[in-house]
């Protein structure tokens, strides 16, 4: 009989905690959850899911626009956007029944409050005490707001997945992840986008081909891109709108300001130092390979820790840490060959390595790229191009990166990703039967590469 009330306290019900603490439950390890706001944490509520309903209900109106090329008379098209928010809404209460549900069934008890951690092996949530042999924090990450003046006007992409009403004017600050996709939600919807970049362009740290293309679609419908410029300071007019001083002394007005400059790991007020959990300069949880903190009973997962920071890796990462703990199957998480997406407008897909990184990595290397006008826009006459692109380490031909930008990228790219987790070779590739018509078959026609 263990001395402690729980073989495992997890605290953060987000994908991370929810996946170790099911499957530890499935093998009959008596576990707890905790969490202080919705079940389901970032993804499922406020990141992920929401964001790309948004995407599917704002992306209709280039669908409208597309029919009339093909002989369908559309009437005049009008987004309802308080009724596309209220079904979001719907859906996201029907996702975290689902969860709860979920938690029930593994047997696995959840506790509503905000965990602390107290020893080694002890969690306080909202007064009361609870022990644990084993600790796990699933905190996820929360956005992060610059010291600037004035920055209390400013939204976040929580508050951006829940506005009551469409503004006219969206100005977006930062070009990753969160701020291309939210500027191609707004500028679909029907909202003048501008976005404003510290660096050069959008996508900093993906393949520099890819960046280039996505910004050049993103303008071409219509999103105002600048770069290197910084936003000094924030100002609320009488009318309510806000007014941006920029560093290159220029002045812009806009109705809703959203900052999508960052992340930090959601490790404040958790107790770590009290009992010694090392952390990072931004606050991220020290970890090793098996997810364990400087404290042999307390792990972490997922963003959290600010490593690899998708929702597939926490899951994966909680599932490992159950079946090492629970089911004497000790498992490490494979990092290599990751593939992500961004759900912009266009949406990238990505695996492997940048251009840029297999030159720094290879002796050699050879890319092959293909750019063209898909089928679907010959008739539709939308001014839109796909790129792709395979990059190839050439003293052994294993395809080590494969990118793409354009309609249906992720979906292609997941196909892809497995190709490159077994080492595929170009030859391979090449021996590969497309199909057609479609955008897919060009990953496996491409046949010289291009030049240096």
């Amino acid at each position: 009989m263990s001395d402690y009330d729980f073989d495992l306290f997890t605290i953060g019900a987000g994908s991370g905690g929810v996946a170790s603490s099911r499957r530890a439950g499935e093998y009959g390890a008596k576990v707890a959850i905790c969490e202080y706001s919705r079940i389901g944490g970032t993804c499922v509520m406020r990141g992920c899911v929401p964001k790309k309903l948004l995407v599917y209900g704002a992306s209709f109106a280039e669908h409208f626009e597309d029919a009339a090329g093909f002989g369908w008379e559309v009437a005049e098209a009008k987004l309802d956007w308080a009724k596309l928010e209220a079904a979001k809404a719907n859906e996201l209460d029907r996702l975290e029944q689902i969860y709860r549900r979920l938690l029930r069934d593994s047997k696995v008890e959840l506790i509503e409050g905000r965990g602390r951690i107290v020893g080694p092996h002890a969690v306080e949530v909202d007064g009361k005490r609870y022990t644990a042999e084993h600790i796990l924090i699933a905190t996820g990450g929360w956005p992060s707001l610059p010291e600037i003046p004035g920055i209390e006007h400013a939204i976040t992409s929580n508050e951006a997945l829940d506005l009551a009403a469409l503004p006219e004017r969206v100005t977006i600050v930062g070009g990753g992840y969160i701020g291309v996709e939210f500027a191609g939600i707004f500028n679909a919807a029907g909202a003048s986008v501008r976005v404003l970049l510290r660096g050069d362009n959008v996508l900093r740290g993906f393949d520099t081909e890819i960046r280039e293309r996505l910004a050049q679609e993103m303008e071409g419908r219509g999103v105002d891109i600048c770069t290197e410029v910084q936003v000094r300071s924030i100002e609320k007019k009488a009318d309510g709108s806000l007014s941006l001083f920029l560093d290159d002394d220029t002045f812009h007005d806009t109705d809703v300001v959203l900052y999508a400059t960052g992340r930090l790991p959601a490790s404040k007020d958790l107790g770590l130092e009290a009992v010694g959990v090392e952390t990072r300069e931004r606050g991220a949880i020290v970890v090793d390979e098996a997810n364990r903190t400087s404290v042999p009973s307390i792990y972490a997962v997922g963003d959290v820790t600010d490593r690899i920071n998708l929702t597939p890796i926490a899951i994966a990462e909680g599932r490992a840490l159950a079946e090492t703990l629970f089911n004497d199957n000790a498992q490490i998480v494979d990092r290599d060959d990751v593939p992500t997406a961004v759900f912009s407008r266009p949406p990238v897909g990505t695996v492997g390595l940048t251009e840029e990184q297999a030159r720094a990595r290879f002796a050699a290397v050879d890319v092959y790229a293909a750019r063209f006008r898909p089928m679907k826009a010959t008739i539709s006459g939308r001014n839109e191009r796909i790129t792709m692109k395979l990059v190839v380490d050439r003293d052994t031909d294993v395809v080590v990166g494969a990118h793409m930008v354009g309609e249906d990228a992720p979906e292609i790219i997941q196909g892809v990703a497995i190709a490159l987790k077994c080492k595929a070779t170009k030859a391979q590739f090449d021996a590969t039967v497309g199909i057609h018509p479609s955008a897919a078959e060009e990953f496996v026609t491409m046949r010289f590469p291009v030049q240096d």
